[in-house]
């Protein structure tokens, strides 16, 4: 690309921060601030055991990393043709914070944490295209450094890409200027491979944004911090019968649930977990589509 990437992650930091003070409160639920606890075998909650996932820099190096290796050339800008695909605009009264969608519709949306292997990652997105299933995942750029090829099979596949940090280290234990810079390193990554850095942010090693981290968020571009309510907690690797069983214990309509790609079992899971959303009438769109 030509354009400054600097100038336009100002420019949309500009326009999120001006948008951002207009009320969004309505069609998808926001956070409220208290503690959404329910069963504790399903309950979302900040998860600072996923950092145990995600390679940890260099101590020595401090909390404000640097940018890291990025993609070669050819990989950096996407192929001519080879557009991000369109997602539907959002509703106009939606939050900042995203925790759930509309409860009128029989849809819900499944969000992935984009790390590990690529084999498995990719068998979960087959597995999902199979069943019509769309999924939103929400990339560590850590990751895509080191399999860049992801960007593109996750959006060729329908489905949409979010921002989850650089580093996916505690964003909520950090200054300001280095949340913003793992969010921004992320980003920048995300439009060299697709063109677009996500219309979704979602907060590492937490649920839920604090002030702090939204701030930061908007500063870079994101208009929507993309929280969940469902957590199946299946980064502990408990078996995809159990995976499969939290999630459809408690898929509503309008369910954000938080899962994860480098998981074998939780792609061996998908197939029931969307047998079983489909005999509950529901069905899995992106979080764009969830939100539209």
């Amino acid at each position: 690309m030509t354009l400054d990437r600097r100038s336009v992650l100002r420019s949309s930091a500009r326009l999120a921060a001006f948008t951002a003070t207009v009320g969004l409160t309505a069609t998808c639920s926001a956070a409220t601030g208290g503690d959404r606890r329910g069963d504790a075998s399903v309950a979302a909650r900040s998860q600072p055991s996923h950092l145990a996932e995600s390679p940890s820099p260099n101590p020595n190096s401090g909390a404000n990393p640097g940018p890291g290796p990025g993609p070669s050339p050819e990989e950096s800008e996407p192929s001519a043709g080879e557009s991000t695909p369109s997602q539907p605009p959002l509703a106009p009264d939606t939050p900042l914070e995203v925790v759930t969608g509309p409860h009128s519709r029989p849809q819900l949306a499944l969000t992935f944490h984009g790390q590990g292997d690529p084999a498995v990652a990719t068998a979960l997105l087959t597995a999902a295209e199979q069943r019509g299933a769309r999924l939103t995942v929400l990339v560590v750029g850590s990751w895509l450094d080191e399999q860049p090829q992801m960007a593109r099979r996750i959006l060729d596949g329908g489905h949409e890409l979010g921002n989850h940090t650089q580093n996916h280290l505690d964003i909520s234990a950090m200054r300001p200027d280095q949340a913003r810079e793992e969010i921004a390193q992320c980003a920048q990554r995300l439009e060299r491979l697709t063109g677009s850095m996500g219309r979704w942010f979602r907060p590492s090693a937490a649920q839920y944004a604090t002030q702090m981290v939204k701030d930061q968020a908007q500063q870079v571009g994101y208009q929507h911090i993309l929280s969940f309510d469902i957590d199946p907690l299946d980064y502990t690797d408990p078996g995809a019968d159990t995976v499969t069983r939290r999630v459809l214990k408690s898929a509503a309509a309008g369910s954000v649930v938080a899962l994860h790609m480098g998981h074998q079992g939780t792609v061996a899971a998908l197939p029931a977990i969307l047998d079983g959303l489909d005999a509950k009438g529901l069905h899995a769109v992106t979080a764009s589509e969830l939100c539209s």
